[in-house]
């Protein structure tokens, strides 16, 4: 693992530690089987699509916005753009986000039909009924963050919360993990791979570790590594409708879009560009 995600799972287990001292495990699962059904997932049948992001800070861009601002306007302009979900940054400590910036996207999404997927760096399942409790349709999977068994109890426990999962690829043997993980969940199920109850995504995610700076050419390389019969995500560095339809072209189902977004004065217009751009390529 990287010293930037070392930190962050530390960072991570230390909140959930927190968590726990406020909120046992069992209070928490009630309150998760308590809290309205999420929306779910749905991929348009014009073949592409787009997981707008909220994120106040990157380690990367740096400053994005803060919480005086409209950003809950802003959720409901990804949504008019014709996002299927909105993803939202909750770790605090390099990205500026809260578990209730998740309950507010939340309520703005839902009336509108659009689910909402916990970003964060995920150690446990704690983490995943947080996200549940507060209305989330799915959560980020951060796949070299963790072991085997931990990224089976986490899909587990979203499995069971009707949640969808993105899990996130670096390199080819993040994907060998994945693709074992989910042939080998579908064996237990007798579920043909690529046909099954769940809803789980696979994302490459461009950014270099060490660097933080994106490397696009790993869209192209892992391409023809990605498991098949999974929706593939394309994660960083798609900034413009362009970007978005060369993944189309490589194979990607969909993108997930962070600081492009943020950074544009009118969101759901650029979303409409891409969404545009792709909707009209055939692979």
């Amino acid at each position: 693992m990287s010293g930037f995600l070392d930190d962050m799972a530390r960072s991570s287990a230390a909140r959930v530690a927190d968590a726990i001292r406020h909120e046992s495990l069992s209070a928490l699962e009630r309150r998760a089987r308590q809290a309205a059904p999420s929306v779910p997932l749905h991929l348009s049948a014009a073949g592409f699509d787009v997981i707008a992001e909220l994120k106040l800070r990157s380690p990367a861009a740096g400053v994005l916005g803060n919480e005086s601002q409209d950003w809950m306007g802003r959720i409901a302009a990804y949504a008019r753009g014709g996002a299927a979900a909105v993803s939202v940054l909750t770790e605090p400590s390099r990205f500026d986000g809260r578990l209730e910036h998740l309950q507010q996207a939340v309520a703005v999404l839902a009336p509108l039909g659009v689910p909402a997927m916990r970003k964060d760096f995920l150690v446990d399942p704690y983490q995943v009924l947080e996200a549940r409790a507060a209305g989330a349709g799915g959560v980020l999977v951060i796949l070299r963050m963790l072991t085997r068994p931990r990224i089976v109890e986490l899909l587990e426990v979203a499995a069971e919360h009707g949640m969808f999962v993105l899990l996130e690829a670096f390199d080819a043997l993040d994907l060998d993990m994945a693709r074992d993980l989910m042939t080998a969940r579908g064996a237990d199920r007798n579920i043909p791979p690529g046909v099954h109850e769940e809803k789980i995504l696979i994302g490459i995610n461009c950014r270099d570790l060490q660097s933080l700076e994106v490397v696009k050419d790993r869209f192209t390389a892992l391409a023809p590594l990605l498991p098949a019969g999974w929706p593939a995500v394309a994660e960083s560095g798609v900034d413009s409708a362009a970007d978005a339809r060369r993944m189309r072209q490589l194979g990607y189902r969909m993108a997930l879009i962070g600081t492009a977004l943020m950074a544009h004065a009118d969101p759901a217009l650029r979303l409409r560009e891409i969404l545009a751009a792709t909707r009209t390529v055939q692979p």
